[in-house]
C-alpha cells in the first residue's frame, strides 16, 4: 500500500518526531472511528513513519521500566 505524504527519509528528525506524534495521538480515534481504508492508510503511515524513525536512531534511549526486568521491580 502507497501513503501520501512526504518521503519519512526527506523529514527533517524534527518534522520526523512531530509527524509520529501527531499519528500516535490520532491513533484511538482512527481505530475506533475512522473506516478500514482510513486506518490502513494510519497504519501504514505510523509503519513508514517509525521504520525511519528507527534506522536513524537504532541505539534510541530505551527507558527500563518498559522492559520486563523494569516491571518486576515495580
Amino acid at each position: 500500500m502507497t501513503t501520501m505524504g512526504i518521503d519519512p527519509a526527506q523529514l527533517s528528525d524534527d518534522d520526523l518526531v512531530r509527524e509520529l506524534r501527531q499519528l500516535h495521538a490520532t491513533r484511538s480515534d482512527t481505530f475506533f472511528h475512522g473506516s478500514d481504508d482510513a486506518l490502513a492508510m494510519h497504519t501504514s503511515r505510523t509503519n513508514e513513519l517509525e521504520s525511519e524513525y528507527l534506522r536513524r536512531y537504532p541505539d534510541r534511549e530505551v527507558d527500563p521500566f518498559r522492559l520486563r526486568e523494569g516491571a518486576r521491580q515495580r
